[in-house]
């Protein structure tokens, strides 16, 4: 994928690990299945079949989700409500595109609403977004596809409701924007009912797999995000990963098959290390795509989210000497947008940290990259390295679409459907009989029956 990422795997195919070796011949005997992979990707795009959406998405008109975007930017706050993929994504657009700090800078250097995202049904992170906000100078968008999802509604009702507390329903409405399912659901019924704001979440795109649609990008354009740029990089991606060239210049065959053999080993555990900030919510991202997507039928292995290099301080030392269970990917930034050379120490008594004068940051988080790394095929571990040329718009676009379509990939190496979650349904069902909602009656006495189970033992302190 020139341009967008690199994928450096050899310590992934060292014979020499301590359970089945890994090897370049065994790889290139998936040729045939990954190229019939790349045709049932781009059979189930062509003829619209449910949750192929996501393919389409690089190749969308923008022009009505601009037109709301700028809408969006003339508030002073935006509070968007959530949840799981209505909200994950914009969580990681933030992070690797805005200032660290976005919501604290100034109107003059921020040149965007503060953006605040009501997610979890927890009253204490919703009355604190609440007291940070200015009723009339907030716009509410709020997204999910059925337009019944219990925490995002349960959260919509209380935003909505205070905002008419402080102003009419009428203003209130004015300051909506919904995202939903275009026909049916809740919340389509208020768009049609009321004729606030709406965008539609396009036809066949699951919640995982929906950031580079409105979903995404409605509130990253508010926030001056560069969507244009990202879908650009998808597009990219796409026209290099679909084609069937060879399977080891393909980065997602690569890493589908690494981790589908590694998985057929015992390496159940995927662990996704940046060494970057800026992608620390992106590898929240990537574990609701990896789990929701990959776990079922009794398969599948378990993302685990890591930091460098914040983790090497509480996590290699399991990862070196702990079981072999892990498969390591690593991602670095050769290009960083900020640069800051360490001082050399002035002090007498600083003069043993002399090694690190007039160094880099930025080298020494790469330093500390390479080291890990390192480390880690040392004690015969598989590593996996992905290097970005920088982290922009486009390269993330091009990280995202890269790891759906790898996702997708060993969905169907491992012969499940990687774009449903029966597991999730079930729990929302639970949920909705305890509440209370009318058709799900026969799910409490369920849940009372399982949970007997759970609470047959206990102890306390």
């Amino acid at each position: 994928m020139s341009g967008l990422l690199s994928i450096l795997f050899g310590s992934a195919i060292s014979e020499n690990k301590k359970k089945g070796a890994i090897s370049l011949s065994k790889i290139e005997e998936f040729e045939k299945q990954l190229s019939d992979a790349d045709t049932w990707l781009k059979s189930g795009m062509e003829n619209g079949q449910e949750g192929f959406g996501w393919l389409r998405l690089p190749y969308q008109d923008v022009s009505s989700l601009k037109e709301q975007g700028r809408w969006l930017s003339g508030f002073e706050s935006i509070i968007q409500i959530g949840i799981g993929g209505s909200a994950l994504g914009n969580r990681m657009l933030n992070n690797a595109l805005l200032h660290p700090f976005y919501n604290d800078l100034t109107p003059e250097k921020r040149k965007g609403p503060r953006y605040y995202l009501a997610e979890n049904v927890d009253p204490e992170s919703n009355n604190a977004i609440w007291e940070m906000v200015d009723p009339d100078k907030t716009a509410l968008l709020v997204i999910s596809k059925s337009g019944s999802t219990a925490e995002t509604m349960a959260n919509f009702l209380f935003f909505f409701n205070k905002m008419q507390e402080s102003l009419d329903r009428d203003e209130t409405l004015k300051r909506v924007l919904v995202i939903t399912d275009p026909e049916k659901g809740t919340l389509r019924a208020l768009v049609n009912d009321t004729g606030c704001r709406s965008l539609e979440v396009p036809s066949g795109v699951g919640g995982r797999y929906s950031v580079l649609s409105p979903v995404g990008l409605a509130a990253a354009s508010a926030v001056g995000i560069d969507i244009d740029d990202l879908l650009a990089g998808a597009r990219e991606a796409h026209s290099q990963l679909s084609c069937s060239s060879g399977i080891l210049d393909n980065p997602a065959h690569i890493l589908s098959t690494l981790t589908f053999l590694h998985y057929r080993e015992g390496r159940n555990i995927n662990v996704l290390m940046p060494y970057t900030d800026s992608l620390n919510a992106f590898v929240e991202w990537y574990a609701q795509l990896w789990a929701e997507s990959i776990g079922k039928e009794g398969k599948g292995s378990t993302p685990v989210r890591a930091l460098g290099a914040v983790d090497q301080h509480s996590q290699v030392q399991l990862y070196t000497e702990g079981p072999d269970d892990k498969l390591f990917t690593l991602i670095n930034v050769e290009k960083r947008n900020s640069v800051l050379t360490i001082p050399h120490p002035n002090e007498g008594s600083l003069s043993p940290l002399g090694y690190m004068g007039g160094k880099d940051m930025s080298q020494m988080i790469g330093f500390e990259a390479r080291s890990t790394a390192s480390a880690i095929a040392a004690s015969g571990k598989p590593v996996i390295w992905i290097d970005l040329p920088d982290l922009s718009a486009k390269t993330l676009g091009g990280l995202i679409f890269f790891y759906q379509y790898a996702t997708a990939m060993l969905g169907y190496l491992l012969s499940i459907n990687p774009f449903d979650q029966p597991g999730v349904e079930q729990g929302k069902k639970y949920t909705y009989g305890l509440m209370g909602r009318k058709g799900f009656e026969d799910n409490v006495s369920e849940v009372e029956k399982i949970f007997s189970s759970i609470e047959s033992l206990s102890t306390s302190m």
